[in-house]
């Protein structure tokens, strides 16, 4: 169990993914802000289950759960076979498409393992190159927040969307790291936080680690950012990314295309905040992510109390894509880089 972690729950540092005893153990994303409940996830189908039903979100945290789900799987194996190997890994990436950091994840595991002989050490090696994956991934994003705090100006008013905090990572978050990181040094900051239809993933989580890190904030309805861009009143948007792709262009929680739009016609800077491990270097633009699309009682339902007319057909795409244009920076653990410099990255 990783002990390094920084996220505050009720004013204690507080671990949100980690394993114990053979089981991962993750804070329960879908009772939030109600509820605090920890899972414990015990085989392959319980962590599959617990990425597709968002049980666990956000990228790095889906790939840090993913790479501890593949390492259990296997420490679960009587015989070494590599293609119930390859089946699991299969099986965890079909869960969420869309996310990059999962794909890495998995393959962070399989390349520390792919050429040993041996089930016990092939099991050894699976569990240490997956809490390296999660460590790698929370020292990432402690970066991403120091680089990106440099932006971050005393009086500072900035949107986001969705949650790209601590929860949607192993530790800091993306988007949210930055902030923490001016808050932490005295910089007075002012966050409007958009609901993030259909999950409300910005006023149940991003709203709910404000509140627990003492930043002063408001919820707003996805509609409203506009209004208060217009005003006058947004200094600074930074958001996370769910894939990078290699010419710039982001796919991200549904809504980000339109905020990115409407920051960059009233001249406000609209930075991305991801590690490297959400740059597909092998996807050429964002024409080429694949978007997931999920159920329709996402959007016509709201925590089970139907809202919408119920003989209407419903699209429920869970992402869309930022093209690069309308990004000014990309900020990750290297540094923040220009969308069309990120290739030339070091």
């Amino acid at each position: 169990m990783c002990l390094t972690l920084c996220m505050k729950i009720n004013g204690k540092n507080t671990p949100t993914v980690y394993t114990e005893g053979g089981s991962i153990v993750t804070l329960d994303q879908i009772a939030l802000p109600e509820r605090i409940e920890w899972v414990r996830l015990n085989d392959l189908n319980e962590v599959c289950d617990a990425i597709a039903t968002m049980v666990v979100r956000g990228a790095p945290a889906i790939g840090a759960v993913g790479a501890f789900g593949l390492a259990q799987a296997i420490s679960h194996l009587k015989a070494l076979d590599w293609d119930v190997i390859g089946q699991n890994k299969q099986q965890l990436f079909e869960t969420r498409p869309t996310a990059y950091d999962l794909e890495h994840g998995l393959e962070h595991v399989m390349a520390a393992i792919q050429h040993l002989d041996d089930l016990s050490e092939v099991q050894q090696r699976a569990q240490s190159a997956a809490q390296a994956y999660v460590d790698a991934s929370a020292a990432a994003c402690k970066a991403i927040g120091e680089h990106g705090a440099e932006l971050i100006k005393d009086g500072c008013r900035i949107l986001t969307h969705c949650n790209a905090g601590a929860l949607a990572t192993v530790d800091w978050g993306t988007a949210l790291a930055p902030l923490r990181m001016a808050h932490a040094a005295g910089k007075k900051i002012f966050v409007y936080v958009d609901e993030t239809r259909p999950r409300l993933q910005g006023a149940r989580l991003t709203a709910w680690e404000l509140h627990q890190e003492g930043i002063e904030h408001a919820i707003i309805a996805d509609n409203a950012a506009g209004h208060f861009m217009y005003r006058g009143e947004v200094d600074l948007v930074i958001t996370g990314a769910d894939r990078v792709a290699r010419n710039g262009d982001i796919a991200n929680k549904i809504g980000t295309y339109e905020k990115a739009v409407v920051a960059k016609e009233n001249g406000i800077p609209f930075y991305i905040a991801a590690p490297f491990s959400t740059i597909d270097f092998n996807c050429d633009s964002g024409a080429d992510i694949p978007i997931e699309e999920r159920t329709a009682e996402e959007v016509s339902s709201v925590h089970g109390v139907a809202v919408a007319s119920p003989g209407s057909p419903v699209r429920n795409p869970a992402f869309d894509v930022t093209p690069a244009k309308y990004i000014t920076g990309i900020i990750t653990e290297k540094g923040i880089f220009k969308p069309e410099d990120l290739g030339s990255a070091p």
